[in-house]
């Protein structure tokens, strides 16, 4: 594994920095929720970080997704199929990651911007790393009905509609450690960005931007100072002052 790629967070929560793409490892003793799980080409890194922490894929009790673009469901479907692992979505994302349709950056869109630095290095490697690829999940599921505030599951994460990037976009609140696991609503960085701090991601990959900087308003509520995002270092600081640094360059 590469160095630097695991970082503790808090006791039983780790952020995982995959090629391009973070996923969220919250453990409580032998089990584990999985939150995201990077791109299809990701797989063997995704195993090495839960076995640096000790743990089998089995133990993976449930795999909670931020929203359903191949970087961020790479192994979703290998997990559910081998395992029989369950994974959990807002109901608004439940048909985009079946593929009843597609919200995602096209290759065309991809094209007329790259002249901008960083994109056309992004998408080889997007495409590389299975972006392209049939990446859908069988039986995604919404989250359970009586899900009002934290899901049992480990770590007890609090799913928030996060809609803009995806409609269905969902980023996890952990309260009692003040963490926010952000996905694609608000991320820290981005290959294709040369801002460094809290940010949006570059418009091209919003389904809907004016939604996205809507979502803000959402996060700035969420509380919390430690910022896990899909995209980008972990940032410490008030998540509030975040989503208000991104409304501002977004602006």
């Amino acid at each position: 594994m590469r160095e630097n790629t695991l970082v503790e967070v808090t006791d039983g929560v780790h952020l995982v920095h995959g090629s391009n793409t973070n996923w969220v490892v919250l453990s409580e003793g032998d089990a584990v929720t999985l939150v995201d799980c990077g791109y299809p080409g990701d797989r063997q890194l995704l195993l090495e970080s839960l076995a640096e922490l000790g743990h089998a894929p089995e133990a993976i009790t449930a795999v909670l997704i931020t929203h359903a673009h191949n970087d961020h469901i790479g192994s979703a479907e290998h997990l559910s199929g081998t395992f029989g692992t369950p994974v959990y979505l807002h109901e608004a994302e439940v048909p985009h990651a079946r593929r009843e349709f597609l919200h995602q950056v096209s290759v065309g869109t991809v094209l007329l911007n790259g002249w901008r630095p960083g994109v056309l290095p992004w998408a080889v490697h997007a495409i590389r790393s299975g972006g392209t690829a049939d990446s859908r999940i069988t039986d995604p599921q919404p989250f359970p009905a009586s899900a009002a505030g934290p899901l049992d599951l480990p770590g007890r994460p609090v799913p928030v509609h996060t809609p803009g990037h995806t409609a269905g976009h969902c980023a996890y609140a952990l309260p009692g450690a003040g963490i926010l696991i952000s996905g694609d609503a608000l991320v820290s960085g981005h290959p294709t960005s040369r801002t460094k701090g809290p940010q949006l991601l570059p418009a091209m990959f919003d389904t809907d931007r004016r939604r996205a900087l809507a979502t803000l308003d959402i996060l700035e509520k969420t509380g919390g100072d430690t910022l896990l995002p899909g995209h980008g270092p972990l940032h410490r600081g008030s998540v509030e002052a975040a989503a208000r640094r991104a409304r501002d360059l977004a602006s």
